[in-house]
């Protein structure tokens, strides 16, 4: 035996699994709110149930007894030996936040180890095809929010037309973003993500817009999708209401607002006070500053911007936009006290005025998002044809599974399914 063979260490078959990189997870589950059903809820669950996911999860949120029958028979054999399909109800109707939340906290404690999940409606708003379209998106960039986009220009009532522009604009201003459809409730969603939506507080629709709000301060990039929108006239079967759900969605994104409406007042109360007793601007300032900063840090921080940051990363930041706040601040209140002869109070209003957008960017964007690569940018993929996918369907999805007169021809140039006695025909869709 040579010198080297004598010194060579035995093969460590266990020490080279270790070192191997563990393999990227693929796996994918999908989660379905529902809330009072029509039967097109069976279609659905058949179509996904012949793709490629790891398990279906229906949420039941307090149908009641009338629908029990259609939850049946998802638990019928045809629908089990396609895939992994899981029902849980809510006794009560609780919202579809709260819903997508109880699908999402079941996923994680059954300790599957997959990528994420797909959200979708289930009123037949969402083409099954599409569904897994957005599924095998997300699988190439399983690090992403990936949202399933709706086309407002075609046969869209002006209400849902008006009220997404709506949303839109506000959601641009207040998140640096500009997504085409912030309510879409088809999205694939990242693993590391999960866990940090169970904390939001939100229960309703408005949680869909809390989902958008943690991605971008999680540093979780976004992309875009174009998918069908399928939309019956009237909605028959939305359970959206179209005022008091969205004056929830929109105080979602105008939290901000009201926090420093809150702030300003018990700033300006201090600086009222103290300069009533000592006449000195920049004591007063001070004074007031302090208790505004106390409020506005930790409120800000957890009901605006959802940030999860050690206050060692945070705060730093804050205070040091905060120094910045306090002397531009300052300084107007004496221009314009010396210049155009305006009382301290008044200045001191128009100045802060003058800097809150400003200090709303720094906040959003420099405070309370985490630094990263490329992060917080909205991506519109090409994975897509946005001129064969992207159009009004008030026909049946086709599914050949499902519809025996669908050809290979239909689904692979993605045209309307021909008609026939097996198309499912879906509900109303609640396009907002």
């Amino acid at each position: 035996m040579n010198a080297a063979s004598s010194n060579s260490q035995p093969f460590d078959r266990q020490a080279l699994e270790r070192a191997r990189p563990a393999p990227a997870r693929s796996g994918v589950a999908a989660i379905v709110p529902v809330y009072r059903p029509g039967a097109v809820l069976i279609d659905i669950v058949r179509a996904l149930g012949a793709g490629d996911f790891e398990m279906i999860v229906v949420v039941d949120d307090g149908s009641g007894p009338l629908f029990a029958p259609i939850f049946a028979r998802l638990r019928q054999p045809e629908l089990r030996g396609l895939s992994r399909i899981e029902v849980i109800a809510h006794a009560v109707n609780l919202g579809k936040g709260s819903a997508l939340k109880t699908g999402i906290d079941f996923v994680l404690r059954t300790g599957l180890d997959i990528a994420g999940v797909v959200t979708l409606d289930a009123d037949g708003q969402h083409d099954p095809r599409d569904v897994l379209r957005i599924s095998e998106r997300f699988r190439e960039r399983p690090d992403a929010l990936v949202l399933g986009v709706r086309d407002f220009d075609g046969r869209v009532p002006m209400r849902s037309r008006l009220g997404n522009r709506i949303t839109r604009r506000v959601m641009h201003a207040v998140m640096g973003r500009d997504l085409a459809d912030s309510q879409t409730g088809l999205r694939a969603i990242p693993a590391a993500l999960l866990p940090k939506l169970l904390t939001l507080p939100s229960s309703g629709y408005e949680f869909e817009l809390e989902v958008l709000i943690a991605a971008k301060h999680h540093g979780v990039e976004v992309i875009e999708a174009p998918i069908r929108t399928i939309y019956e006239p009237g909605n028959p079967s939305s359970h959206f209401r179209p005022f008091f759900d969205s004056m929830r969605i929109y105080f979602v994104l105008l939290r901000f607002t009201l926090i420093s409406i809150v702030t300003a007042g018990l700033d300006n109360l201090v600086f009222y006070l103290l300069f009533g007793a000592t006449g000195n601007v920049l004591e007063s300032q001070l004074g007031g500053r302090v208790l505004a900063v106390l409020f506005n840090y930790f409120a800000v921080r957890r009901a605006v911007f959802l940030s999860g940051e050690r206050h060692g990363i945070l705060l730093p930041r804050y205070l040091l936009v905060v120094a910045a706040n306090v002397c531009l601040s300052y300084g107007g209140i004496e221009l314009l006290t010396h210049t155009l002869a305006l009382g301290v109070f008044p200045a001191k209003i128009a100045a802060e005025t003058t800097l809150f957008l400003a200090n709303f960017w720094l906040q959003r964007d420099f405070v309370f998002t985490r630094r990263g690569p490329d992060r917080g940018q909205s991506q519109f993929s090409d994975g897509f044809s946005t001129r064969s996918i992207t159009k009004i369907s008030t026909g049946p999805f086709c599914d050949s599974s499902l519809n025996p007169s669908c050809s290979s021809r239909d689904l692979n140039n993605d045209g309307p399914c021909q008609s026939g006695a097996g198309a499912p025909k879906p509900s109303g869709t609640p396009i907002v």
